[in-house]
């Protein structure tokens, strides 16, 4: 299974890890640790001498109840960071975004992939994308930030995450972007409770029929510390369970804080396997 990104095509007969770089001040586990450009290049750098395969770069926080960030602001922060990974990364860049804008200003500095917490469906997103060559995350999402977890309700969780992953990729496919640049997420934490994250890790493996990869993102997030009672500095130990188990349903890639445990987690799997 390949995965076109860009100048990049990720063969994904293994697992790869995503490192997250959040230039942020408000992101509920890292926020103000890179936010300047120096720093997020800095941490970027260290991430990819960690094993990271994929550098994810977000200038808006997405954390439950987070306000919304200008069209400038978040251009701010992430432009300068990609310009200057462009030039020093040897790993696909990603941009965090859901705002076409930043989708086709980080596209011509660098970026080869979109991570879109709204599954491209913001007016014009779906045409960035057409009209560019990079690789795109469609994610699930019940609400938005600012709501989702004040009552997440659903009547199958995996049934209806997998019809909407199905009709986002259907979207996509039929605006023109080809397949082999698509990857789903099922969006943990982005309105679900314990309860809807649980019964998607125990059930991930039938998100695979739909066809492409599945990227996984569970990184410290609140879910682990309701079933590990951590607080988010303190969610690795849960976090490398959640990845290993994901991997072994079925995940392709797999979006973290935590680089190094995870790849040396990965190492264990592979070995085993």
């Amino acid at each position: 299974m390949n995965l076109r990104c860009g100048k990049y095509t990720l063969n994904l007969n293994r697992p790869y890890v995503m490192g997250i770089v959040n230039v942020t001040p408000d992101s509920f586990s890292d926020g103000g640790q890179c936010a300047s450009t120096q720093l997020a290049v800095a941490h970027a750098l260290n991430l990819i001498a960690q094993g990271a395969d994929i550098l994810d770069i977000g200038g808006e926080s997405t954390r439950p109840g987070a306000q919304p960030v200008s069209l400038d602001e978040e251009l701010k922060r992430v432009i300068p960071v990609i310009e200057v990974l462009h030039n020093l990364s040897s790993v696909p860049i990603s941009i965090d975004t859901y705002k076409p804008e930043v989708m086709r200003l980080a596209i011509a500095a660098g970026a080869n992939m979109v991570n879109d917490v709204r599954a491209l469906q913001e007016e014009g997103a779906l045409q960035v994308l057409v009209n560019s060559d990079v690789a795109v995350c469609l994610m699930h999402m019940q609400g938005t930030p600012q709501t989702m977890q004040l009552s997440p309700s659903y009547q199958d969780v995996v049934h209806e995450v997998k019809q909407f992953l199905t009709d986002r990729l259907h979207a996509s496919v039929a605006a023109g972007i080809s397949e082999n640049r698509i990857l789903l997420d099922p969006g943990f934490g982005f309105g679900k409770t314990r309860a809807h994250n649980i019964e998607l890790i125990k059930q991930l493996h039938d998100l695979t029929d739909i066809g492409p990869p599945l990227l996984v993102g569970l990184s410290r997030k609140s879910v682990l510390a309701t079933i590990a009672g951590d607080d988010a500095s303190q969610r690795l130990h849960a976090g490398i369970a959640a990845s290993v188990i994901s991997v072994m349903k079925g995940a392709k890639i797999l979006r973290v804080h935590d680089v190094k445990a995870t790849v040396d987690a990965l190492k264990v799997i592979a070995a085993i396997q």
